[in-house]
């Protein structure tokens, strides 16, 4: 049963996702209102998640290597957030999310290569096969040309993506999904939430709330792709979590009312014939 939490974690980003839209277009909302109230509401969030399940936890996680890599994660992060933010300030949504899309690869390819678990033929074909299926549904004509602002961000998230992501990994070795989290998101929330606080400082209620909502969708998510990553392999989870786009797609057909593509259609029957023959002979 494994495969659940993948699953779940893709509903409950794609949740998060469509949420996002919502909260973008209520007026006085920017990216800049959403990063000053989102890290430290995705820190709350965790923290009562750590707090009702008591996972383990030990100080002796923070010395040593095992406390460079946490730093090096967070950075990561960080960094990460800022040259998205940066792009998506100079680019369209639409773009940054195309671009942001093609980071699996180097995920697949760099953890088969770092990780003997992860060397699995019957996974990461099918995974490298859907995960270029969901890049081909998003990815226009257009999109060959990229400004100059966002170029830094795609250069930046294919290597932090191929470097974060086993480290990540060799961390969960460790620690609890919940524990790391609840820290990783503790040191960016101090970092990057006072950067943008006179941004947030003006937000309306309704905006609140549905921040809250969204920002707790995303922490449960993230949570579950740990425990994902501890118990199946990164490999695997990236194969079933390429449904989360596709399940955005869904979302915004049924409930924004958004027409049907047909690239984005024969992208999400290629995950699931990718996902149905791992799941089979893995």
């Amino acid at each position: 049963m494994n495969f659940l939490l993948p699953i779940f974690a893709a509903i409950l980003q794609a949740g998060s996702f469509t949420l996002d839209k919502v909260v973008l277009s209520i007026k006085r909302v920017d990216f800049r209102t959403y990063t000053g109230v989102s890290f430290p509401l995705i820190f709350l969030t965790t923290l009562a998640i750590f707090l009702i399940f008591r996972p383990a936890f030990s100080f002796g996680l923070l010395a040593g290597n095992l406390l460079w890599l946490l730093l090096v994660s967070v950075g990561i992060t960080i960094v990460s957030n800022l040259l998205f933010y940066r792009a998506l300030d100079d680019d369209q949504l639409g773009e940054i999310q195309t671009l942001d899309l093609l980071r699996n690869i180097p995920i697949i390819v760099s953890s088969s290569l770092i990780f003997a678990d992860e060397r699995n033929f019957f996974v990461i074909v099918p995974a490298l096969i859907a995960s270029a299926a969901v890049i081909w549904s998003h990815w226009e004509g257009r999109h060959f040309k990229i400004k100059k602002n966002t170029l830094p961000f795609l250069i930046w998230s294919l290597l932090a993506a191929a470097i974060g992501t086993p480290i990540i990994k060799i961390l969960l070795e460790g620690w609890n999904p919940i524990s790391l989290e609840l820290v990783r998101s503790g040191i960016t929330a101090l970092i990057l939430g006072p950067l943008f606080f006179k941004h947030a400082s003006k937000i309306s209620l309704k905006a609140f709330w549905l921040l809250l909502a969204t920002n707790a969708l995303t922490s449960i998510a993230w949570i579950l792709f740990y425990f994902s990553y501890q118990r199946s392999g990164i490999v695997y989870t990236i194969l079933i979590f390429s449904l989360q786009p596709l399940l955005v797609y869904l979302a915004s057909v049924f409930f924004l009312k958004e027409p049907l593509q047909r690239k984005k259609t024969v992208a999400f029957a290629i995950a699931l014939i990718s996902i149905a023959i791992a799941q089979v002979i893995r």
